[in-house]
């Protein structure tokens, strides 16, 4: 790779430390998706002793590159992105990862595959801690910044996601009593949490 072309990666993955995303830090401001990115990716590095069978250089790697195609699109909720988007910003990142150096391409490629397929327990851990970080940030968030559905979605989202591992199970439990405490603490608005 020429450092002109590692240069180009670098300059269009920036993107993504202006690219927000749904949900605001604990200090009320918007995160980014590169925020939300490096954080996957450190709660992988952090589980190297509890996943010692997984190749976990791969799951952090998976969770540094998951969201790139949103460097292209933006970041969309995931209870607003349609199967238009999802394709969009798949076809988007494909062309764009098509034209990377060979050596980087490749690999990236087989990456998302990987990621996409969701066979590998490495895709699985990165698929479970990328839903896992927004349930986490979402606890992290001021209550009065939370949309009525997502009272529902911080206790039921991701179970399915972590049911492969007793580990993360037990992680998901820990997220959700703490959803339950910032409720009672902070206490809901009027009506939230409701169904219209």
């Amino acid at each position: 790779m020429e450092p002109r072309e590692y240069l180009e990666i670098l300059h269009t993955a920036e993107r993504l430390k202006d690219a927000t995303r749904h949900c605001t830090t604990s200090r009320r401001r918007k995160e980014s998706v590169a925020e939300h990115s490096w954080r996957v990716s450190l709660m992988a590095h952090l589980l190297r002793g509890v996943f010692p069978d997984l190749d976990m250089d791969r799951v952090v790697s998976m969770c540094l590159i998951h969201d790139l195609g949103e460097c292209f699109t933006g970041d969309i909720p995931v209870f607003d992105k349609t199967a238009a988007d999802r394709d969009r910003e798949e076809d988007l990142l494909a062309g764009w990862v098509k034209g990377l150096p060979e050596e980087v391409s490749g690999d990236m490629a087989a990456l998302f595959a990987e990621m996409r397929e969701q066979r590998t327990p490495e895709a699985r851990l990165y698929k479970a801690l990328d839903k896992l970080e927004a349930v986490i940030q979402h606890n992290e968030s001021p209550l009065d910044t939370w949309e009525d559905h997502e009272y529902a979605l911080n206790r039921t989202y991701a179970f399915d996601t972590v049911a492969f591992s007793d580990w993360l199970t037990l992680l998901r439990g820990e997220i959700l009593r703490e959803t339950e405490e910032k409720i009672l603490r902070e206490g809901p608005a009027e009506g939230a949490g409701q169904e219209p």
